[in-house]
């Protein structure tokens, strides 16, 4: 995905998938009513706070899916409780060059830099992954996109 902590942002050498989307969009003059990208969110008991940045540009897009989430059972999960710990990412990108508001659903890792133990190691495998975790997030995402219908 490209996340990165506070103390490693650099704009040149990360998030460069999104860098290049934002210079070359698949179709002239792409908008959308808003984003999500999924970041990390497959490892077993993840909890997931409200991003900083994403709070920053989308915050009723934040509020939406966190709301959603609690309403299917998911809010042991979802904590609506802000966190900064992401010092740039896909969805800053799209943020401030699209003007798309874009949210990160990413996990916060207590008890480290804030992410995963096994994040950007030989040990980020699909070991690391819970079906569970995965079950929480997709529902929740697919609700959200589904009531834009």
């Amino acid at each position: 995905s490209g996340a990165m902590g506070v103390d490693q942002a650099s704009s040149d050498t990360w998030c460069l998938g999104s860098q290049y989307w934002t210079r070359n969009l698949h179709v002239p003059g792409y908008t959308a009513r808003y984003g999500i990208l999924l970041d990390m969110v497959g490892a077993r008991d993840a909890r997931f706070y409200q991003e900083a940045i994403s709070m920053r540009y989308a915050p009723h897009v934040v509020r939406k899916v966190w709301r959603t989430a609690e309403t299917l059972g998911h809010g042991d999960r979802f904590i609506p409780e802000v966190k900064l710990f992401v010092g740039t990412d896909d969805h800053d990108v799209v943020n401030r060059r699209l003007r798309i508001p874009s949210i990160d659903i990413i996990e916060y890792h207590e008890g480290t830099n804030g992410f995963h133990p096994s994040w950007h190691t030989h040990d980020d495998s699909m070991d690391v992954i819970d079906r569970t975790t995965l079950q929480a997030v997709g529902r929740t995402v697919m609700e959200v996109i589904w009531k834009e219908r």
